[in-house]
């Protein structure tokens, strides 16, 4: 795969560095992007669901323009380097699953791994699979609530009850018995 050098560079200018990682993010972003046919977000026209907290999310978040604060980008802590891209319009998505591994390069060279991220042909270290993906409903805008503990607000999806006041996630005391 020939890749588009500036779109690179501009990938790393908003992750900080180059790296596999970031490599990774880039590969799946543009593989199911191209799959679905679709081109950047404007707003929460794609849904991005990666299950890394890995480098290549940068990635994923700058060339789909799924975010965290647009609620369009979900984090499932699965360890993977799997990234789905869904889109609203059509209900389907292209989950990618890569494994750089399988990828031959010598003696760990960096530099080597990025190349052979970017440019090898993608049936050689990825899973791609079609998917039919119940989206979630686009974000919502929820009241704000005064936590009684520490006068923080925050939104009241995330408020709790802790002996009859609201309180915030971080000031409630959760009772799981560890389990």
């Amino acid at each position: 795969m020939k890749i588009d050098q500036q779109r690179w560079e501009q990938v790393v200018t908003f992750h900080g560095h180059e790296c596999p990682g970031l490599a990774i993010g880039y590969r799946a972003a543009l593989i199911a992007m191209e799959r679905l046919g679709v081109t950047r977000s404007g707003d929460e026209e794609l849904v991005a669901i990666v299950e890394t907290d890995a480098c290549g999310v940068d990635a994923i978040q700058f060339l789909t323009g799924c975010s965290l604060g647009k609620g369009n980008l979900l984090y499932k802590n699965h360890g993977k380097q799997a990234f789905t891209i869904a889109s609203r319009s059509t209900g389907k998505a292209v989950r990618v699953y890569v494994d750089a591994s399988k990828l031959p390069v010598e003696n760990d060279d960096r530099q080597a791994k990025i190349q052979a991220i970017l440019t090898a042909p993608e049936k050689d270290f990825c899973k791609i699979e079609f998917k039919e993906y119940q989206l979630p409903e686009k974000a919502r805008i929820f009241q704000s609530q005064t936590c009684a503990c520490c006068g923080e607000r925050m939104a009241e999806s995330r408020a709790r009850l802790k002996n009859g006041q609201v309180v915030c996630l971080a000031c409630y005391d959760d009772y799981g018995r560890g389990w």
